[in-house]
């Protein structure tokens, strides 16, 4: 028996599940998060980024449905781990001063896999002329890469409080 060579199209799906199964796991993490962020601006950072995340979902199902295939997740080895790691490192530093700034560095992780996930499926759409689907997760991206930047501003002033004070 001859085996099926596999295709752009192929790819495009096995991805689409694998972000899937990433983004319904980041939601019950960023609602973690949102308990164990100290700092104000970082809870309504994470309250924020969950509902958008929610939306994210939402959006899948939409792309799944756009490619005539039921939405399925693949587990997802790299968000499993970094998330594991998450679960670690706030055993570790839950309680101290360091707790946020470990936080957000778990949260940016999760979100640069995010970014290089849709970065991928958009331009795999476009090649393959999926294009509401392009963008749709064009839409995703562009939120993926505000809260990494957000995420990012909140980790120079939570490391720097002066700099907040000062005019700019």
């Amino acid at each position: 028996m001859a085996t099926q060579e596999k295709t752009l199209s192929d790819a495009f799906y096995e991805t689409l599940k694998d972000i899937y199964f990433a983004e319904k796991q980041i939601l019950k993490a960023l609602k973690r998060s949102v308990r164990a962020a100290q700092a104000p601006d970082l809870k309504k950072a994470f309250e924020t980024h969950a509902t958008e995340t929610a939306r994210h979902v939402e959006r899948l199902n939409e792309v799944f449905g756009l490619i005539g295939k039921a939405p399925r997740s693949k587990t997802c080895e790299a968000t499993q781990g970094i998330l594991a790691e998450m679960e670690e490192d706030l055993e570790t530093f839950g309680s101290t001063e360091a707790a946020d700034a470990v936080l957000i560095g778990c949260a940016q992780a999760i979100e640069h896999y995010e970014i290089s996930r849709y970065g991928t499926l958009k331009a795999w759409a476009a090649t393959l002329g999926f294009t509401e689907a392009e963008e749709l997760l064009a839409e995703t991206l562009e939120e993926e890469k505000r809260t990494d930047a957000l995420l990012t501003e909140i980790a120079e002033r939570e490391s720097n409080p002066e700099a907040a004070l000062q005019p700019t």
